[in-house]
């Protein structure tokens, strides 16, 4: 996650086994939306509308059964935008602003509970792990009382890759398997460190399974309320939520999301999962609409005091995320062509991903796809994303 592959899982792994998903183009490429914010697909001068254009390209040229996206521009006003087929078995369009599992957008939420609870001094940015989680990390390499909150959020704790354990290596045969935080853990801590703590940047999804058991360590509380109290309830995020337990389904209208093992296998309606796989770092289901809100709102200190937020957009460079991205605490910065930076996450499930960015003056936007992209279609949706922001 930069992602998350069932649910969010990690962005690292994804680079490395990057699938083709070439879903039934001829029938995904037949039914082509403009979304009901957006009455035509061309702009008031009678241009064709560069995000609708995308989205088709992403849908026809790149095999993706469908794709999402939602626009808010500096006056407030949002247009969304639909293209490709919402459910391969029956044809049926795609709901317009549709839920979908975010994935590893799942962080940033985490990271702004964290950040909250050490604006009220229940937690040290810059205290080690041991001391709210007492010998928990222990192992090759790895030591909690070396590795701090701080390095956790920001992926500088060399703590290795859960994702990467055998038990998750075939996501066909765990799509309904729960998982307790503390199997994830035990998959990463079997493994060697990659680099002593605070010494190198690398993405790890483990990270954020720490960061929730922390948040229920210093609170008392599921991690889940916590999330939904501290953040979605918080600024009226109506269509986000994080799945209770044994939760495998999608509430509100949505896509269908797909998954393929290998280029030639079968595509399988990865729609329904257990989230457990992903927990902390990846199992919330929001829209694109309601993830512009979020990051508008958290850009606009309406999430965390202005030290918090100010440590959170303190970055380090992140370029194996792409080019000029920088990692601060769960929060990503993005250059944009037209000027200035991005700020938002992304996220990948195995039938879903996200990209998303908000600037600083108001702009926002989301696009999402119902499988996982080959890297060619992976650059596309960054170009669709950047050219929707500079618009």
């Amino acid at each position: 996650m930069n992602e998350h592959v069932p649910h969010d899982r990690a962005d690292r792994r994804h680079r490395g086994r990057h699938r083709a998903v070439a879903v039934v183009t001829a029938v995904a490429a037949g039914v082509v939306a403009a979304g009901a914010l957006t009455p035509t697909a061309a702009s008031a001068g009678g241009r064709p509308d560069s995000v609708q254009t995308s989205l088709n390209a992403l849908v026809k040229d790149d095999g993706l059964p469908a794709a999402l996206a939602s626009v808010k521009g500096r006056d407030d006003r949002t247009r969304t935008y639909t293209a490709g087929v919402g459910d391969l078995a029956t044809g049926a369009k795609v709901p317009v602003d549709g839920q979908v599992r975010i994935g590893s957008n799942t962080k940033t939420f985490t990271a702004v509970v964290v950040l909250q609870l050490v604006a009220e001094g229940k937690i040290g940015l810059d205290t080690s792990v041991d001391t709210y989680l007492p010998g928990l990390l222990r192992g090759d390499g790895i030591d909690g009382r070396r590795i701090t909150v701080r390095q956790l959020l920001q992926h500088t704790s060399g703590l290795p890759e859960y994702m990467d354990a055998p038990a998750l290596s075939d996501f066909t045969t765990i799509q309904y398997r729960y998982f307790e935080p503390r199997d994830l853990l035990d998959g990463a801590l079997a493994q060697k460190a990659r680099f002593p703590a605070g010494t190198g940047w690398e993405y790890s999804n483990t990270n954020y399974i720490v960061a929730g058991l922390l948040i229920q360590k210093v609170t008392g509380r599921p991690v889940g309320e916590e999330v939904t109290k501290r953040v979605i309830d918080r600024i009226g995020l109506r269509h986000t939520y994080f799945p209770a337990p044994g939760d495998t389904g999608i509430h509100e209208a949505h896509p269908h999301g797909y998954y393929r093992s290998s280029p030639d296998a079968p595509a399988i309606d990865y729609t329904e999962t257990d989230s457990s796989a992903a927990w902390a770092a990846g199992a919330v289901v929001s829209t694109n609409t309601d993830l512009n809100a979020f990051y508008t709102a958290l850009l606009g200190g309406r999430l965390l005091p202005a030290p918090q937020l100010a440590e959170m957009r303190t970055t380090v460079p992140a370029e194996l995320l792409g080019p000029g991205v920088r990692y601060g605490l769960g929060l990503q910065s993005r250059p944009l062509s037209c000027g200035g930076l991005s700020w938002g996450h992304g996220g990948t499930t195995a039938g879903y991903r996200s990209r998303n960015g908000a600037t600083d003056d108001g702009r926002a936007a989301a696009i999402t796809v119902t499988a996982i992209p080959d890297g060619i279609g992976a650059q596309h949706m960054a170009d669709a994303l950047d050219a929707a922001l500079c618009r």
